[in-house]
This record gives structure tokens, sequence and C-alpha cells, in this order.
């Protein structure tokens, strides 16, 4: 079973500024929670034990959510706020660990997750960016779950890709498949992925969303990898060394994704989880059709 993902946080949120400025983009909220609380979520859902944050010194705020609050937990429950002790208390489940390791440098993603490296060891792992929301409701178990699944009866890395329409490939990393398109909730080997790609070369309309499930090997190679694109070691470099050695497959993802490192993609994350919020839904609703009908 694997039991522990890595969160890379140490990035400095250029595309949310200024709101980024002085606080992490990672706990700029949705609704009544920080978007790395939703992303931890997900991970637990699909029975990770160990949450290992890759940051930053200037990240602390994120180490901090995590950590009990114990001032905090006294006034709540010295007030009888029994309801917000009990949501703050839920932040990070009993069985649950928040590890906390620093990324010195700005190095790229695939040098984030081999800072991880003395904490996972040699143990399959989860990535998981936390720039994207991968909504599951209404499904039985989420797409995470289902890539674990995958990984553990095939053998295969898998990458979640999502099939986004062919005139916005050129905005992704976009995989090659050897042989037909998988359903949702399937996954299919592949031979490749391709950096934004012009629309007319783009090998497939799958797009990498950044949930990846690799086997303790990618560090080796993640140490091994020269810089490439923008001089930072990237993770798509040492997966496709990996694929020359193990099977690598894209998992299509079922659920929907928002991307909360974009404005617009942020808007809509809180437009869809705040209509069905259990406490502010109804009432986001009304102020919806309110300000509908002003149009």
């Amino acid at each position: 079973m694997i039991r522990k993902a890595v969160l890379p946080v140490a990035g400095l949120g250029t595309r949310c500024l200024p709101a980024s400025k002085a606080i992490p983009k990672e706990m700029i909220t949705i609704v009544d929670k920080p978007v790395i609380q939703y992303v931890v979520e997900e991970a637990v859902k699909a029975g990770i034990k160990e949450i290992v944050l890759v940051t930053h010194s200037s990240k602390g705020a994120i180490e901090n959510h995590f950590d009990k609050h114990f001032e905090l937990e006294s006034m709540l429950e010295a007030k009888g706020k029994d309801e917000l002790l009990a949501e703050v208390r839920a932040i990070v489940p009993d069985d649950v660990s928040i590890i906390a390791v620093r990324q010195p440098e700005a190095l790229g993603l695939g040098h984030a997750v081999l800072c991880a490296r003395p904490v996972v060891g040699d143990e399959p792992f989860a990535v998981l960016l936390p720039d994207v929301l991968v909504d599951d409701e209404g499904m039985a178990r989420n797409d995470l779950a289902g890539m674990i699944e995958a990984y553990e009866s095939s053998g295969a890395a898998q990458i979640m890709v999502e099939n986004v329409p062919r005139e916005m490939t050129h905005k992704y990393g976009i995989v090659a498949l050897d042989g037909d398109t998988p359903a949702p909730g399937g996954s299919a080997p592949i031979t490749g992925m391709v950096e934004k790609p012009s629309v007319e070369e783009a090998p497939s309309t799958l797009a990498v969303i950044g949930r990846y499930l690799l086997p303790g090997e990618i560090f080796a190679l993640l140490a091994e990898t020269p810089p490439g694109a923008g001089n930072e070691i990237q993770l798509t470099d040492a997966i496709d060394r990996l694929r020359e050695t193990q099977p690598v497959a894209a998992y299509r993802m079922q659920g929907a994704t928002y991307d909360c490192g974009h404005q617009l993609g942020y808007l809509e994350a809180t437009l869809v989880y705040a209509k069905r919020h259990p406490k502010f839904g109804e009432g986001f609703q009304a102020l919806l059709a309110r300000y509908a009908g002003e149009e």
C-alpha cells in the first residue's frame, strides 16, 4: 500500500501575485479552507498516512496550519465553540503525519521531489501538485485511490491525465500512448510526454494534470538528471529515463480539475465548492441568483 505523498510547496506563486506576495499561494482560501488543505484531504481519502511538504523559508504559514494550535483550541473549548473546535482538530487526522523538508534553491519540480528522498526512502509514493484541485464529487472513490489501485495491480508508474480539447493541447504536457485512449478510470502505457506541443503535433489530447505515482527508483534518476528546460531539474526528464527500464502508464481521471494557480481557475473552484457547501451553499446560490438578475 502506498502510504506517502510528496507535496512540493516551495514555489513563490508568481502566477497568483499580488495575492501571494505575503501569503503562500497554497494558503489562499476556497470558501473556508486553504487550497493546500483540500489537497491533503484528497491524499488522506486515498489512504495516504504520511504527507511530506517540500517547502521554503517563506512558507511557514503552511506548516503552522497543519500544526496543533494549543492556545486557539483552549480558547474555543473554554467558550463552548465545539463545532469550530472540531473543525480545527480535524484538519489533520490523528493517524496522519505531516513532515516538512526544505528545498534550499528553486531548481525545479524534479529537484523538489528529490528533496523528499530522506523521508520517502525506497518506497513508492505519490506526488500531488498543490496548484490543482481534483474534485471527487459524486464518486465512490477519488482518482488518487484509483491511481494507487492501478499502480498496485500493474506495477507501472502512473501519471494522471485528463482529456482536453485539441485546440488547448498547446497549454499542457501531453502524453503519447501505446494503444487506444483509456476510458475514465483506466490506464494505458505511455511512450513519451511532450511539453506544450503545437496543436498539429500533439500526440493525443490527454494532458498531465499534476498527480503522479512513482517508484522509489525515481530518486536515483533525479539525482543524475541534468538541468533541462528553464535550467531546472525536470521531473518529466527523469520519468522518461524511468520508462527505459520500467513501464509508465497514463491514468485517465474521472473527476474534474481546477487550476488554482490561475485566477480564473481559482474563481471557478470557488463557485463549484461554494454552491455545494453544507453551511454556505444555499446562501451563496441566492447571491448568484441575485447578481445574475442584475445583468
